[in-house]
């Protein structure tokens, strides 16, 4: 697709927004994957043959910005919403660690991703992405601002070291689940190196905690003293009783559907069209407004 000056107008006003997020220029440079010249010249506005296509749409993407003419979609105040983001500060505001397994098209993500735009020293990472050990630290490393490059040992101990001079670091693990063994024992190795320095969250589907539950039970060697770590239980939004939960989530849906369909729309039957679920619901109000 064709990089029009607005779409790059629309992610130069992203970078400017993420900056917040960063105690220097060059550490947000090196998050965003580029070098401090180039950097310096996106900030006075020079675009020119600064950055690829390939670079652009990287940024774009971390950023959040649509390149397309995509729906707006506004943040809710739901259940969810609420819960997760209540969590989430709790945990950063104090260095604790906490696990959310819940069922999958709630806002999870959603919230998590909005958490991260508006509060500094807190990353988000989508485990799907970076499954292994290697590319799970790197990208930590990189997502902080800390030089992502070379052997992997001066790349966690630069991590570590970062962390732990920062203030109240936040990394959220999304779709944990999808970690590979030598990554989850990482993960406790950098929990313990970073110990009432960094807060962690993870969250996932219910698989997550299958997951850590058959691991234990199999007397895996890692995942009894990670989950202590996490505060030896497995936070939840959704009630457990079926017809309960059918109810939350249309509450929840209805909530979601007042603040982003056109006026005047019939948000009972929206709701009932998507049976609660987020996904489906933002497909239905998509059609209304195509």
């Amino acid at each position: 697709m064709e990089l029009t000056s607005e779409i790059k107008n629309r992610v130069l006003d992203a970078i400017r927004t993420d900056r917040t997020n960063y105690p220097s220029d060059n550490k947000h440079a090196v998050a965003l994957g580029i070098s401090a010249s180039v950097y310096n010249n996106l900030k006075k506005g020079v675009t020119d043959k600064q950055v690829s296509d390939a670079n652009w749409i990287c940024i774009a993407r971390r950023l959040g910005v649509k390149l397309k003419d995509e729906m707006e979609w506004k943040a809710a105040e739901t259940p969810t919403f609420a819960f997760i983001t209540e969590q989430l500060e709790r945990c950063q505001r104090s260095g604790l660690s906490a696990i959310l397994c819940d069922i999958p098209n709630i806002g999870k993500t959603f919230t998590a991703r909005a958490y991260v735009k508006s509060h500094k020293n807190a990353i988000y990472v989508d485990c799907s992405q970076v499954k292994s050990k290697l590319r799970l630290i790197r990208h930590i490393a990189k997502e902080f601002g800390v030089d992502s490059n070379g052997r992997y040992h001066t790349v966690y101990e630069n991590l570590v070291f970062y962390l732990r001079t920062i203030k109240n670091p936040l990394i959220i693990l999304d779709e944990a689940g999808d970690l590979q063994y030598e990554a989850f024992l990482e993960l406790k190795a950098l929990w313990n190196a970073t110990e009432r320095c960094c807060a962690w969250y993870m969250m996932g589907a219910d698989g997550l905690k299958e997951k850590i539950d058959r691991a234990i039970e199999g007397k895996k060697v890692g995942y009894t003293e990670m989950l202590s770590r996490y505060g030896d239980t497995f936070s939840k939004v959704t009630p457990d009783d079926g017809k309960e939960r059918a109810k939350f989530l249309k509450a929840q849906a209805a909530i979601v559907a007042k603040v982003n369909a056109p006026t005047g729309t019939d948000i009972m039957q929206l709701v009932n069209l998507s049976d609660g679920g987020l996904r489906r619901l933002y497909t239905e109000i998509e059609k209304l407004k195509s």
